[in-house]
């Protein structure tokens, strides 16, 4: 091998690790619409949409408002599709939903077999996450949902 096919071949390899980020990063798919578990995003679609088709309601909830918005809530991990059609039933959109992880500072723990997940930023909270064990979970509920009452109460309380 001469000496100028060897600085071919390296620059070659340079030009090829330089440029390696620009051509691997896709474009976004216009068709997919990605959304974190336990939120919500906001979608705009045809005005004269009428009904929503959800493929597996388990992973995500969409829901119509008028002018031709929908929230789309992830609910578990994974993917699955809406359709979107008018009264006639002629499908106006049909577009797929990814279902991702939490985008906050999740830490795992597991004692056995059961899990637990802890929300850090920047301390630590129980943070109810699909897949948690069955009495951390129950607990993590309980607890939002004696919270969520006690904070209705003191509402109706001052609202008098």
């Amino acid at each position: 091998m001469s000496f100028k096919s060897q600085r071919i071949g390296l620059c070659s390899l340079v030009a090829g690790i330089l440029l390696w980020p620009a051509v691997s990063l896709a474009a976004p798919d216009p068709d997919r619409i990605a959304v974190y578990v336990d939120q919500a995003k906001l979608v705009k679609l045809p005005a004269k949409v009428s009904t929503i088709v959800v493929g597996n309601p388990l992973i995500a909830d969409v829901t119509l408002q008028s002018g031709g918005i929908v929230v789309v809530t992830g609910k578990g991990y994974g993917a699955t599709n809406f359709i979107a059609m008018d009264r006639s039933g002629e499908v106006l959109v049909d577009r797929q939903i990814q279902v991702e992880g939490p985008p906050d500072q999740l830490v795992t723990v597991y004692r056995g077999v059961e899990r637990e997940s802890y929300s850090c930023m920047p301390i630590c909270q129980r943070r109810v996450t699909l897949g948690d064990g069955d009495g951390y979970f129950r607990t993590a509920i309980g607890q939002a949902g004696s919270l969520s009452g006690q904070a209705a109460g003191a509402a109706a309380i001052g609202g008098r």
